[in-house]
């Protein structure tokens, strides 16, 4: 489909601040997940899945990802029986190059090379440089050093304890031939407990002690980048990541588990784009950004979660886009800092 941007924007938009502090914002209210909705809209839901899955987005991608990486990439169970520094080794290394890949690729497209300009970034401000607030006075090399010295260390170390509980008997294994469904509605079900887990991780991480001491590192990132959405303190990596220890409780195959995990790296990458899609000669090749998590960077009491669960909506931080919205969260925040 080819990308055509307005000429201007609408009176109404022009007159609205809100409007005005982004470069680009989609122009119908962000929507929850009908998943949760009663009464229940059976056709609601299956579009929502259609688009999450069967299009070309990047949760699609990763799931081809994870089954190239059990069949090519993964270090064979027998070999994991015991801790090595081989198989250990062969782990980080391809975390490492698929992070690179993804979030070096993307931000080489869309700000070295700046293949679409600011057509669909949301923040129309560059990245920050030379600012003292950043590890090396520098978004994105602060950015980059956080995600790859810590947050791929910490996603290899689970994936190294959970392949460890596998080999060994420790974790539930599920096999296909044993049991086709629920190894296929298994790869469904899991963004939907990330969704779960993230949204009381999230809340938890917004505790004042723990933000100051972990948190605040992530929120450096007022304006987002590819290599922003793995920019964590290790306490927060370990956190975020620790969704996928419900494996150890839920029977599943080893490739379910690098699905999982590489869901919870690779798309916060996306994700964090700043852009709500990848544009190839103008026209919408993937989805990427997320307007929704996007305005929690920039005003920070909303959308602690993500559009699978409505935890925001029944806890009345939810944002979706609008101005109406924006100024019910204004309210929040001045009450939020009345209170502190």
């Amino acid at each position: 489909m080819s990308v055509t941007e307005p000429a201007e924007r609408s009176a109404e938009e022009a007159s609205s601040r809100f409007a005005r502090e982004w470069n680009w914002r989609p122009r119908r209210p962000v929507e929850l997940s009908p998943l949760f909705v009663w009464p229940v809209r059976p056709l609601g839901v299956v579009k929502w899945f259609a688009a999450s899955w069967f299009a070309l987005t990047e949760r699609l991608v990763i799931l081809l990802l994870a089954f190239a990486t059990w069949f090519y990439l993964q270090p064979a169970l027998v070999r994991c029986v015991s801790f090595e520094i081989g198989w250990i080794a062969q782990m980080y290394a391809r975390n490492l190059g698929l992070m690179l890949l993804v979030a070096g690729g993307l931000h080489l497209y869309l700000y070295t090379f700046g293949k679409q300009g600011r057509r669909r970034k949301y923040d129309g401000r560059d990245l920050v440089e030379n600012h003292r607030g950043f590890t090396f006075r520098s978004q994105v090399l602060d950015n980059m050093f956080w995600t790859l010295a810590s947050g791929v260390t910490v996603w290899t170390g689970f994936e190294v304890l959970l392949m460890w509980g596998y080999a060994n008997g420790y974790v539930p294994y599920l096999t296909w031939q044993e049991h086709p469904v629920w190894f296929v509605l298994l790869f469904f079900a899991i963004p939907i407990w990330g969704s779960f887990h993230f949204y009381w991780i999230h809340r938890l991480l917004h505790w004042p002690p723990l933000y100051r001491l972990a948190h605040a590192l992530h929120h450096r990132n007022t304006n987002i980048g590819p290599w922003s959405g793995m920019s964590m303190h290790p306490i927060e990596h370990v956190l975020y990541l620790s969704t996928g220890l419900v494996h150890w409780v839920v029977a599943s195959h080893p490739v379910h588990f690098l699905f999982h995990m590489q869901v919870k790296a690779l798309e916060a990458v996306s994700s964090h784009s700043g852009y709500e899609c990848l544009l190839v000669k103008d026209r919408n090749a993937m989805r990427l950004g997320d307007f929704f998590h996007q305005m929690h960077h920039r005003y920070f009491e909303c959308n602690y979660g993500t559009l699978e669960m409505p935890w925001d909506a029944w806890f009345g931080s939810f944002h979706d886009g609008t101005d109406a919205a924006n100024e019910r969260i204004r309210e929040r925040r001045r009450q939020l800092k009345a209170q502190s």
